[in-house]
Parts: C-alpha cells; sequence; structure tokens
C-alpha cells in the first residue's frame, strides 16, 4: 500500500508544472495534498480511479487539503470538530475498517511567532484528536506538520531556534505526540540521516545548496510498526517548495 503526501503550495500552479505526470509515475493508493489554496469549483482534475475529497479554506488562496484514493472510506470527517480551528481546511480523515487515514496541514508561527500561541492551542488539540482515533483503530497520519523536530532535520539549526518551525515549544510539542503511541517514520528508517530535507526557502537558493528543513512527515500507530516496509523523501521532484513524501505498508 502506497501512501504519498505533498505540501504543493498552489494546487493550480503545480498542475501547470506536470503535476498529472508526477501523479500518474507515483501511483499511490492515497495521495495527500496540503495548501491546496483553492475553493469549490476552481480545479476539474481528471484522476481517473480515484475518489476525491477536498477541505476547502473558508479564506480565498489560502491553506486547504486533499486526499485522492483509489479505496472509498467507509466514512469522512473535516476538521477536528473545533469551531476555532475548522475554517482553514487544515484537516481530512478517512475511516476504513482497519485504519484511519488523515492528512494535516498545521499552522505556521508567523515569522514574529504572532501566532505561536494559536499554534499550542492546535498543537494540543490535534494530539488530543489523534489519540481519540487511536484508541478506535490504528491511525496514519501525514503532511505539512510545520516542524523540524530535531537538529538534524534542518541545516543550518544553530541559527533558528527562534524561528517558525524550530522553537523549543513546537519541537517539544511534536516530542509529546509521538510519545502518545505513533512512529515517525522516517527517523524509524534512519535515525541518522543527515540532509534529508522536504522544504526548501524559495529564498537564497536554498533547494541548490539543500538548506532545507525535514517539516513533512509520516507517522503511524505504534501497533503498525510490522507493516512498515519503505519511506521516501522525493527531493528530485520539483514544482513547489515542498518535495512529496512517500509511505509504503505491507
Amino acid at each position: 500500500m502506497k501512501f504519498i503526501s505533498w505540501n504543493v503550495n498552489g494546487l493550480r500552479a503545480v498542475v501547470k508544472k506536470g503535476f498529472i505526470d508526477i501523479f500518474d509515475e507515483l501511483d499511490a493508493d492515497f495521495f495527500c495534498l496540503q495548501e491546496t489554496k483553492l475553493q469549490e469549483g476552481q480545479i476539474d482534475l481528471d484522476l481517473p480511479g480515484y475518489h476525491s475529497y477536498w477541505n476547502y479554506a473558508e479564506k480565498k488562496g489560502y491553506a486547504g487539503t486533499a486526499i485522492f484514493t483509489k479505496h472509498k472510506p467507509s466514512s469522512v470527517s473535516y476538521g477536528l470538530n473545533k469551531e476555532e480551528h475548522d475554517n482553514e481546511g487544515r484537516v481530512i480523515t478517512l475511516s476504513y475498517p482497519e485504519y484511519y487515514v488523515v492528512t494535516c496541514y498545521t499552522p505556521n508561527s508567523k515569522n514574529d511567532l504572532a501566532r505561536l500561541d494559536y499554534r499550542m492551542k492546535w498543537d494540543q488539540d490535534f494530539s488530543d484528536y489523534l489519540a481519540k482515533l487511536d484508541q478506535e483503530k490504528p491511525v496514519i497520519f501525514c503532511g505539512d506538520l510545520n516542524v523540524a523536530h530535531k537538529n538534524i532535520d534542518l541545516k543550518n539549526w544553530k541559527t533558528n531556534h527562534k524561528s517558525p518551525g524550530f522553537t523549543n515549544k513546537e519541537r517539544a510539542n511534536f516530542t509529546a505526540l509521538l510519545d502518545r503511541g505513533f512512529i515517525d517514520t522516517f527517523r524509524y528508517f534512519y535515525p541518522s540521516e543527515e540532509g534529508a530535507f522536504s522544504w526548501w526557502n524559495y529564498r537564497f537558493y536554498a533547494r541548490k545548496t539543500n538548506a532545507g528543513w525535514r517539516i513533512d512527515y509520516f507517522c503511524i500507530s505504534n501497533r503498525l510498526e510490522n507493516q512498515l516496509s519503505d519511506v521516501k523523501i522525493h527531493s528530485d521532484i520539483m514544482g513547489s517548495d515542498h518535495c512529496p513524501i512517500e509511505l509504503i505498508l505491507k
């Protein structure tokens, strides 16, 4: 079973840069998108064999998520069931008899950390949401979680301790989430690999020098550990400031 997650930073723009060819080549069972930046009716995608689920932000041209899957879920839900969080299109949950699949676009704390307090509330509520799902059946969740967990997860960690996505609070929250019974699948396979990044700032030619951050994740419930087969970061795939990441489960 192949899962792909990709923050496309505007789906309409990426479609003009070969999205359909990339989509077809990757041939995933589940293809999860973040930051689609769409409203309903603004794009017409022809994806034969896939069921499509969209969560749009109320604000135009902002945030948003989508999941395209070959496997029709038994039910679908949108958001965290909390009004304060559910107007930006950030979460989609698909339910299957054996597991949940969740895609998430975590709010950014902003350059001046103006949204850090809100981010702390989001982190706690999202963690609680996943933990509640996990009590029912295993969870596979992915997306742009807007946090580089460890020093190894970004190039210039020494100068970024007060940057959004690398504050001590955000990193501690991600540790706490994993401690509730989840595995960061990339670090499961590659605990000490350096230079493995999924996002590069458009400024400063960061992608050419691989001055990046690993802020996109596939995480799974601990009890799915024996089903782990492989993970990949497709850093060669262009079109966004993020690249797709991949998870293979047996």
